[in-house]
């Protein structure tokens, strides 16, 4: 069995008094040492189904209707983790399963110093450790943090942007945990930090054998990190596909749009295509392909096709090799069977 294995997940809100489904049947699978890209517009329920992994949303709103998060633990055992009880659950949030999340000024505490905080979380998660302000200091240095023993006393707002995510980086690690979630980790920095923040985490996938799930809307960063990519439209997963064969032949009008829209050294110089509209709210999903209202291929197609594409939802089809689409409109060329 995979690392962790995710099958049908459905989240809702309740919101005014309705039910939205936010996250519809969402399901994907890491393997140890994977790097998996969760891919899509803002507001499309990339973040919404990582914080769902370990049970992060409120309750209330958050309700999580159906699905199963399977993980396999360190011990070998199999679990549930939406059905574990709370002092189990206790032991995977931040000890198997681990965040970075994207803004690391607000994730940190600005009144402890920053070893303080990595401490904590050695401290919660490896009782085994004799030291955790020394583990701390290791931490920092293993992150790429220059001159560790001073910054280690540091408070967060001493410290840069590109070094506040690192010390997140730090208290992520610092249980080991079988699967870090990094939800858009370099959004906040420039494009040079980026670069290093990124070489980081794949330095420490390979180093500490951890699997990572990536949540991005930047395409050029999934070409350069991924193994496989999920793309994911208003609550559903759309596309699936190693990175390679995603970029190379997309089969989804939606992956189709991502990626023409993304900016290409040596490209003729014109404007950059756009997607018409944005992503729908909960409280107005289309019954059928939730993104036939924006789709030029819909638009394109006949009466009676337009009319499937905004009714019937379609069915995840495989499309070449470990690729996967659900789409109405897939060329039966670029159709295999499932």
């Amino acid at each position: 069995m995979a690392l962790l294995d995710v099958k049908g997940l459905t989240i809702e809100f309740q919101m005014e008094g309705k039910i939205q489904p936010t996250v519809t049947d969402v399901s994907f699978s890491l393997e140890t040492g994977e790097i998996l890209a969760l891919v899509g517009e803002s507001g499309c329920g990339k973040s919404v189904s990582c914080m769902a992994l370990a049970r992060l949303l409120p309750s209330p709103p958050a309700h999580i209707a159906a699905g199963s998060v399977m993980l396999r633990r360190r011990s070998g055992e199999i679990v549930d983790v939406l059905k574990l009880p709370p002092r189990e659950l206790r032991k995977v949030r931040g000890g198997e399963i681990a965040y970075i999340f994207q803004e690391p000024s607000v994730s940190l505490n600005p009144v402890f110093r920053v070893g303080e905080q990595i401490a904590e979380a050695v401290s919660l998660h490896r009782v085994d450790v004799a030291d955790p302000w020394a583990e701390a200091v290791e931490l920092l240095r293993q992150v790429g943090i220059p001159e560790p023993r001073d910054r280690v006393s540091r408070y967060p707002h001493e410290l840069s942007g590109g070094m506040q995510q690192r010390v997140m980086i730090a208290m992520a690690i610092a249980s080991r945990p079988s699967v870090l979630v990094a939800d858009e980790p370099t959004t906040a920095l420039d494009v040079t930090i980026q670069a290093q923040i990124l070489d980081l985490l794949l330095e420490l996938r390979k180093k500490l054998g951890m699997s990572i799930i990536l949540v991005t809307h930047n395409l050029g960063i999934v070409s350069e990190t991924a193994d496989n990519v999920a793309v994911m439209y208003a609550g559903r997963i759309v596309e699936y596909a190693p990175v390679r064969e995603l970029i190379d032949t997309p089969k989804h009008p939606y992956t189709k749009a991502l990626l023409s829209a993304v900016p290409v050294l040596g490209r003729e110089k014109g404007r950059l295509s756009t997607i018409p509209g944005s992503v729908p709210s909960p409280a107005n999903f289309p019954p059928g392909c939730r993104f036939s209202d924006r789709c030029a291929l819909c638009a394109a197609a006949s009466k009676g096709e337009q009319e499937r594409c905004r009714t019937v939802v379609p069915e995840f089809r495989a499309c070449g090799n470990s690729h996967f689409c659900a789409c109405h409109l897939l060329k039966k060329e670029e159709s295999a069977p499932c």
